[in-house]
């Protein structure tokens, strides 16, 4: 059977398509952490607010050199255990090894260096992980297989902003903290997740391994040149010879992730000011602030796993480019209200348009992407 890309792909049952993206839930539970918890920790360890964007660059700054880079390695990878595999196995050790010191950070540097190794290590797993959905599906499951994924990423940031309310209903101390600010619910967290970034990836890989590569396409990637240097190469040829589609593309999510980081970043710090009053990271009204965004991120994570669901019969129906326009408009309509909402019941009201959007971003771009994309540049293309 030809896992190059070359020929037809076995047709996956709807089981077989949830356990190969089951390791999405791993590294999503990881980004979802990093999402409703990184200001805070910021502002424990005494960062000021303007210079949060500067310490959050490590999201930006690794996908812009990591993904591209591990995914024309992934595209030339042989090995054992296939050309994706590898990238996952390295990237969920590394990224659970992070999550595991996060909590634990003495000092603002500290915290600021786990993050870029952390983001780092989801980078190295994630995009591979994408062409390896592309790679192991034929043309025809690729809306399901990427809306799947999507679904995933919804679950697994669903239960990561849930975890500290789920801690405190269990019966921890929401104000209970360790000697440099920061709650023992958020340290219980980072550890369950490096715990579940490990387990999903191995469910994965064990359950649906990667297609073997032809022998045509075995002797074409052995022959390729090796080293950074020829991967760097090839990401100045991708560059150059990039698909209509994919610089359509690129206008669009450049605006999409603007408005995310912003969201992301500054989230708690404003719920902390119209809910309580507050911008001191050691009051308790700030640690309130906190779980409300965890409910709230909670909340809008699980309209992100419905919603991508449910996108699969309208993506096949109205294309995938339509539904997403629609999904980024009703983001953009509720980041608009947000800021202007002081009842905490009514913000879960714009988080509607933000999970639909989500769902929708985690899905359909890519939707749109694997069917312009050559097969032999899958890795680099998606990164």
């Amino acid at each position: 059977m030809d896992g190059g890309g070359t020929g037809m792909r076995p047709r996956l049952s709807l089981g077989q398509v949830v356990n190969m993206n089951v390791g999405f839930f791993g590294i999503q539970y990881s980004f979802g952490l990093q999402q409703g918890n990184m200001s805070p920790i910021y502002r424990y360890l005494g960062a000021d607010e303007a210079t949060l964007p500067l310490l959050w660059l490590a999201g930006p700054m690794t996908g812009l050199l990591v993904q591209p880079v591990v995914g024309a390695l992934s595209d030339r990878t042989l090995s054992p255990r296939g050309r994706r595999t590898p990238y996952f196995l390295v990237g969920a050790v590394l990224c659970s090894l992070a999550l595991l010191a996060m909590p634990f950070s003495r000092a603002l540097w500290m915290a600021a260096g786990l993050l870029w190794i952390l983001d780092a290590a989801n980078n190295v797993t994630m995009e591979p992980y994408r062409a390896y959905v592309s790679d192991r599906l034929d043309p025809a499951q690729h809306a399901q297989g990427f809306l799947t994924q999507s679904a995933f990423t919804g679950l697994g940031q669903t239960l990561s902003y849930l975890t500290p309310s789920l801690l405190v209903g269990a019966g921890m101390n929401p104000d209970a903290v360790n000697d440099r600010g920061i709650p023992h619910i958020t340290t219980l967290a980072f550890l369950m997740g490096a715990v579940f970034s490990v387990a999903s990836i191995l469910w994965s890989v064990r359950t649906t391994p990667e297609l073997p590569l032809s022998a045509a396409e075995r002797a074409r990637i052995a022959a390729l040149p090796r080293g950074a240097g020829a991967a760097l190469r090839e990401i100045a040829d991708a560059i150059r010879a990039m698909p209509a589609t994919m610089r359509q593309l690129a206008v669009m999510k450049l605006f999409q992730w603007y408005a995310m980081f912003c969201y992301w970043q500054y989230v708690v710090l404003a719920l902390a000011r119209t809910l309580y009053g507050t911008s001191d990271p050691q009051s308790a009204g700030f640690r309130e602030a906190g779980l409300v965004n965890g409910q709230l991120g909670g909340f809008y994570n699980f309209v992100a796993f419905l919603s991508a669901l449910a996108m699969v019969p309208l993506t096949r129906r109205l294309g995938a480019r339509w539904v997403h326009a629609a999904a980024l408009t009703a983001a953009g309509v509720g980041m608009w209200m947000l800021p202007s909402i002081t009842d905490r019941a009514w913000l879960f009201l714009p988080m509607v348009g933000v999970g639909v959007a989500w769902g929708s971003m985690m899905g359909n771009p890519y939707v749109m992407l694997a069917d312009a994309i050559p097969p032999a540049r899958v890795g680099v293309y998606m990164g």
